[in-house]
């Protein structure tokens, strides 16, 4: 991770003798950009930036990863000049160099037991897409339990702890390079942060363009600038584990409060899933707030705003702000809608609850919902997929069956002929839940593509033979049928499909609007 700090004398060279921005309203706009990512984020355990912000209010002091550039080269390709944001909430009790929180304020303020507990799992993972056009703003939450392919061939996991997997790992190399204290600290969570995002890439099918991270101090340091914020119950709650106690309708919650509202999640009928709509819910409330309050257009609250929120923070280091700032007005106004991926229902996976997820169908959703991609209702939805590499033609794939669909290979293979590949060997294999790609010397970047239309990540395999990629189909697999030919064969001018209905419940439970203040469990 690298932590960069733009100099305030740089911030001045860019004022009038008279002190005031030459960039006028496009600053005010930027910054309320960053704002309201800021604030959105926050609201259930993140919050973010925008990106690089030429002026020393914004830029100084705040810490950003070059952690999304281990997977931009393997990332499904942009279709236009959308965005979509990774909103990462780190339920972890300590602070950025991985010293404990004070026990008194972990346990009075945050009621979230001792610094020992949650560790580095994500609880809170919210992609946002934010049109090209400034339309409205489309946001998926993912339950922290689903059972995924964790990235990199690390196998299934509930997706929340990819990021102390890899973090583990990481800092097991690093110790016994001899690293230690902060930096270890921080070169671990970096490694988390690659992972965490490399997962979510490759579950939902669509290129993540920007993140941002930030743990429960950081959730409580927001709420603390703007408590008191309005919430609706439609029933009254009490919970002794998160602190939540609670009448029915519309009330005023304090920092403290406003923790226990979006953590609880025992006494609630649907769990995790019904905290992931409290979690929405705060988000809207306090972008209403913030927006009633005239707080979007005034850039002396906002840099108020902003000095408290920046030393939680953790966004990526190619955010740039002026840019996100022409899309961003439908984030600030209300114009968003929050879904919950659904779930295929429960199980108990190496001793834990679980959440059973159908991946081809929530990639088949989210991709509709953005206008990837439009399933029709004859055809079973199947994620986009990526043009074959220049070295297809010298690349050889075998295919593997472990699916237990009879056929399954013997097309998979003719699908991957048709994109360029050379048809190697087609055979049945021992049953497998999960579809795996092993590539040999040479065939790194066939393999890498292959694996990412599958949702899966490519690994590497001493007894494949060079120039060959082996594909083993497991249960739930997607078929690499070609993509239609291109309507813009330059490419210059292609566009994304417009998005396509999709039922409402097609989602985890209802979808939760901002611009207001929702009713929700």
């Amino acid at each position: 991770m690298r932590d960069r700090h733009r100099s305030a004398d740089r911030a001045q060279a860019r004022r009038d003798p008279r002190g005031r921005s030459r960039a006028g309203r496009p600053v005010r706009a930027a910054a309320a950009a960053r704002i309201a990512v800021c604030v959105t984020s926050a609201a259930v355990m993140l919050t973010s930036g925008v990106g690089w912000f030429a002026y020393h209010w914004v830029n100084n002091g705040l810490i950003t990863s070059s952690a999304l550039d281990a997977l931009r080269k393997g990332a499904p390709p942009k279709l236009d000049d959308s965005v979509n944001l990774l909103l990462i909430g780190l339920d972890s009790r300590k602070d950025m160099d991985g010293n404990d929180l004070p026990k008194e304020f972990v346990q009075q303020e945050l009621h979230a037991g001792s610094s020992g507990i949650g560790g580095y799992n994500t609880n809170t993972l919210i992609l946002m897409h934010i049109p090209a056009d400034g339309g409205k703003v489309t946001a998926f939450s993912i339950p922290r339990d689903d059972y995924v392919e964790i990235a990199g061939g690390r196998g299934e996991h509930k997706i929340k702890e990819a990021y102390g997997i890899a973090k583990a790992e990481a800092e097991d190399k690093l110790t016994a390079q001899g690293i230690k204290g902060a930096e270890l600290e921080h070169r671990g969570r970096e490694a988390g942060r690659e992972v965490t995002l490399a997962t979510v890439q490759q579950f939902l099918g669509v290129p993540i363009d920007h993140f941002a991270e930030v743990n429960l101090l950081g959730f409580y340091d927001i709420a603390k600038v703007v408590q008191p914020v309005q919430v609706c119950l439609k029933k009254p709650v009490r919970d002794r584990y998160s602190g939540a106690d609670f009448p029915a309708g519309l009330q005023d919650l304090n920092a403290r409060q406003a923790l226990a509202f979006v953590r609880q999640r025992h006494g609630l009928t649907g769990g995790d899933l019904d905290r992931t709509h409290r979690q929405q819910a705060f988000i809207s409330s306090v972008t209403h707030k913030l927006k009633s309050q005239g707080v979007w257009s005034d850039l002396g609250k906002l840099q108020g705003l902003f000095d408290v929120v920046k030393k939680d923070v953790v966004i990526d280091d190619r955010w740039n702000i002026l840019d996100f700032a022409r899309q961003a007005p439908n984030l600030t106004g209300g114009n968003a809608e929050f879904h919950t991926l659904p779930i295929a229902g429960f199980a108990t996976r190496k001793g834990e609850d679980v959440n059973l997820v159908d991946p081809v169908k929530v990639r088949s959703l989210v991709q509709a919902m953005i206008g990837r991609q439009a399933p029709t209702p004859d055809e079973p939805s199947a994620p986009a997929r990526s043009a074959a590499p220049a070295d297809a033609a010298s690349t050889t794939v075998d295919v593997r069956n472990a699916s237990g669909i009879v056929g399954a290979a013997a097309t998979e293979s003719k699908s991957l002929t048709a994109l360029g590949y050379r048809t190697g060997q087609v055979a049945n294999a021992p049953a497998s839940r999960t579809t795996t790609v092993v590539y040999g010397k040479g065939a790194e970047e066939a393999g890498r593509r292959i694996a990412a239309s599958h949702g899966v990540s490519a690994v590497p395999g001493a007894a494949v033979p060079a120039g060959h990629v082996v594909v083993t189909l497991g249960v739930g697999f997607t078929t690499s049928a070609p993509p239609p030919p291109s309507p813009h064969p330059s490419g210059g001018d292609a566009k994304p499909a417009a998005p396509s209905p999709v039922p409402s419940d097609a989602f985890q439970g209802d979808a939760v609007k901002m611009g207001g203040v929702p009713c929700v469990d």
